[in-house]
């Protein structure tokens, strides 16, 4: 599975979901890095169908209003260290692979993983 971590959560995430098998890329790794645009990272989510890690609601917008990005997965876990970020995507990466292959939306908080669309 693809992924795109958006410029406010850890570059560690790409390595902890890199070890796991998966095609992990941060916004610091883009040319324009953690000044890349909402719209540059939403048409790289499309043009090679890489599902985007934020916590940033304006990607809630612009999927609900237009579809983009291809795949959207929301942490809404408030301020939390990187650490226990890290612990909880780590735990919950198998489940979220699995419903990333039928569902496009996807929040995930410390307490539930809600599917949306």
């Amino acid at each position: 599975m693809k992924w795109l971590i958006d410029a406010q959560l850890p570059r560690r995430l790409v390595r902890h979901m890199r070890d796991a098998g998966h095609d992990v890329v941060h916004t610091l790794d883009l040319p324009d890095g953690n000044g890349t645009s909402d719209l540059q990272i939403n048409q790289r989510s499309i043009d090679e169908s890489r599902i985007v890690v934020s916590k940033d609601a304006d990607f809630v917008h612009s999927y609900w209003l237009y579809q983009k990005p291809y795949k959207l997965l929301l942490v809404a876990t408030g301020n939390i260290t990187n650490n226990t970020l890290l612990t909880m995507i780590s735990q919950h990466l198998p489940t979220l692979s699995e419903a990333f292959e039928i569902h496009d939306f996807i929040e995930i908080d410390q307490d539930f993983i809600i599917i949306h669309g």
